[in-house]
């Protein structure tokens, strides 16, 4: 089976890897994270998210974070989940966004405060007021692979919530395995039901956690099913605060490492994202999960 030439790293290490981290970092520190990493050759770096300081403290700093990278931000990701967030990133000139949805009710009702139905009424006017700025769109649904209080989730379910996010005027739609339960057939079942309801591969993107140690496979699965943008998080910082035993996210250097073997370009300077985790593992006060970094350092 051939696999892509060339895929596309998105780093999440600055939002979804630092949100759950309980001391606060500096601004400073989270900004010198940033330039490292897009130094090292990452094409994408999601940098912050506007929702409430109450729900995630670590992000209270976005508006700070975004002013201090000035013009080199602009580009960057950020995530907003309500009009409110969106203000925000609109205020500061930025030029791409992300929402962040559910595919299972219960998990909608206690990270959105909304039914499984309802987060599309919430959505469908940020969408659009963003694309009616010219502002590029990325959807995330989460909980794709398995809930933690509702047990696995129906890929029909996930597919039917995952195209009507789309549909709302996303231009990528990315699966989150939340909980870390995905399996590599379970990866290529989904993505085949997301191909027979009319998705193309460059509308997909995968995000995986390793709470089981299957990440990896799983990104091998899905690059033997066309997929060519892959979530990851620079020495696997983050996790998910409803799986204790979560590990946090695919690792980059692990996925780098995987990509160079295989002959698939990434365009990422493996060496400079080591030295770049290490440095923030120093900063956190802790050894980096990543395999890969944990061998080279």
């Amino acid at each position: 089976m051939s696999l892509p030439e060339r895929v596309t790293i998105w780093e999440v290490g600055p939002r979804d890897g630092l949100q759950n981290e309980s001391a606060l970092v500096p601004t400073a520190t989270k900004v010198a994270f940033i330039r490292r990493l897009v130094a090292a050759g990452l094409p994408v770096v999601e940098a912050t998210s506007f929702v409430h300081p109450t729900w995630v403290p670590q992000l209270a700093d976005a508006a700070e974070v975004m002013a201090e990278l000035g013009d080199e931000g602009r580009g960057m990701p950020v995530l907003v989940p309500n009009e409110r967030g969106l203000d925000r990133a609109l205020e500061l000139g930025l030029e791409h966004v992300a929402i962040f949805g559910s595919a299972t009710e219960t998990f909608a009702q206690r990270n959105l405060n909304r039914g499984l139905d309802e987060q599309f009424a919430m959505f469908e006017p940020t969408v659009r007021r963003a694309r009616e700025a010219g502002l590029d769109v990325r959807a995330y649904v989460s909980m794709c692979f398995g809930d933690p209080w509702e047990g696995d989730v129906p890929i029909p379910q996930v597919v039917e919530v995952g195209k009507r996010l789309f549909d709302l005027g996303a231009s990528q739609l990315s699966l989150g395995d939340t909980i870390g339960v995905g399996t590599a057939g379970h990866v290529k079942e989904l993505l085949q039901a997301f191909a027979a309801a009319g998705m193309t591969t460059d509308q997909l993107a995968v995000h995986f956690h390793d709470t089981y140690g299957q990440a990896l496979a799983n990104a091998y699965a899905a690059l033997e099913e066309g997929i060519t943008t892959f979530d990851a998080s620079a020495g696997g910082l983050g996790g998910c605060p409803y799986a204790e035993s979560a590990t946090g996210n695919l690792a980059t250097e692990d996925l780098v490492w995987m990509l160079n073997g295989l002959g698939i370009d990434n365009g990422v300077d493996l060496d400079a994202l080591v030295g770049t985790s290490v440095w923030m593992a120093g900063e956190l006060g802790r050894p980096s999960p990543s395999r890969v970094v944990t061998a080279l350092a």
